[in-house]
């Protein structure tokens, strides 16, 4: 019979082994562009007295709430919990700092730097503001999901001529040039990224005498036209010139894409198979390196060559859910500094997520080896 302690044993010594700190800590990673100030939201159903309420639940009963308040004006209490800093690169920034990662980030975090973002500039190697306001999240959770508002007509100011601006300190230049893996995150927010990419890969990527490893984040798309949808994933394989590609997508995400290039979608309850090859379909239809797909229940990559997947470790009672995209990102990103074999990779994903799921912040190196 297989021993649950030996097990947990044996594991502990696989990533204690893969994860050594001082190869870690030789990692280095650079983030871009996003950055938000997220505030963290629970929705009141009915408040008791002062100090006692209960919760709207779910998400559908939020939806009856909202249907039902249609033809005439309604209020509702909310409670903000927490403001946290918050935007893909900040967040992938935190989870890969938290580990012991040299991470650079490049972010629209406000002049000066707001008052959220303090954590991050202690963390990270450098932290560098690229933008006069941060975005707004307002993100509303519920137990089985959340919802989020982001407000951004400030971010329509990160503009190619604003990033070319940016770029003559020479500071991204070097960073990249130092870096094993980019990250480049959040082209749905951001009206001008389509041609900030280009700008980019003029100035900085096709100057790189080596070949790192390219890692983007799309964010939800289901705002922008399929045009720009379409222009953006051919500029995204432009990239690949430069770098080895790997394009992050979460379920949703995926079957957005799917639906654009005729590629059979999943859902929540596919197989890791069905999914692995609609993240085989997706690379081979955009032209990239990999494709990497991750739900709640698992994650998959799919390359020329391998498809892979691994499992994701379940938390009852989760103590934060935003952001969990971002960690497994982080996790990912480390595993292919690290050199790491593509289902390590996505196993490291998986627990860096897990990690911010249970622990509801980042976890450290010995946290995560430890679990």
């Amino acid at each position: 019979m297989n021993d649950p302690e030996m097990q947990s044993h044996d594991l502990q010594h696989k990533w204690s082994i893969l994860l050594d700190p001082s190869a870690v800590v030789a990692c280095r990673v650079v983030t871009g562009f996003d950055g938000f100030v997220d505030e963290m939201i629970t929705l009141v159903a009915e408040r008791q007295d002062l100090a006692n309420y209960k919760a709207v639940e779910n998400i559908s009963d939020f939806a009856a709430m909202m249907a039902a308040s249609a033809g005439h004006s309604s209020l509702r209490e909310i409670i903000v919990r927490h403001v946290h800093p918050g935007g893909c690169a900040v967040n992938l920034a935190d989870g890969l700092a938290s580990l012991g990662v040299h991470v650079d980030c490049f972010a629209t975090l406000g002049d000066p730097v707001h008052p959220a973002f303090s954590s991050l500039v202690e963390k990270c190697h450098s932290v560098h503001s690229w933008g006069r306001e941060p975005g707004r999240t307002l993100a509303f959770e519920f137990q089985d999901g959340k919802v989020m508002f982001s407000a951004g007509t400030q971010l329509a100011d990160f503009t190619p001529e604003h990033v070319a601006a940016c770029l003559q300190d020479g500071i991204y230049l070097k960073a990249c040039q130092q870096a094993q893996v980019i990250a480049l995150t959040d082209w749905t927010m951001y009206p001008h990224m389509t041609a900030v990419w280009e700008i980019l890969r003029q100035q900085v990527f096709s100057t790189l005498s080596h070949r790192p490893y390219l890692f983007f984040d799309l964010v939800d798309p289901s705002s922008r036209c399929d045009c720009d949808v379409l222009g953006m994933l051919h500029t995204l394989a432009l990239f690949e010139a430069h770098g080895e590609v790997t394009l992050g997508l979460n379920g949703n995400e995926a079957n957005i894409l799917s639906r654009l290039l005729d590629i059979a979608e999943t859902n929540a309850s596919s197989s890791t198979e069905s999914t692995a090859d609609q993240a085989s379909g997706l690379r081979e239809a955009i032209g990239i390196s990999r494709v990497v797909i991750h739900r709640s229940r698992y994650a998959v990559s799919a390359t020329a060559g391998e498809k892979a997947h691994a499992f994701s470790e379940f938390c009852a009672q989760p103590l934060k859910s935003t952001g969990a995209g971002d960690r497994f990102n982080a996790g990912f990103c480390l595993g292919l500094a690290l050199s790491l074999n593509a289902t390590q990779c996505l196993e490291l994903g998986c627990m860096v997520a897990a990690a911010l799921v249970s622990k509801g912040r980042s976890a450290t190196l010995s946290e995560l080896i430890s679990n």
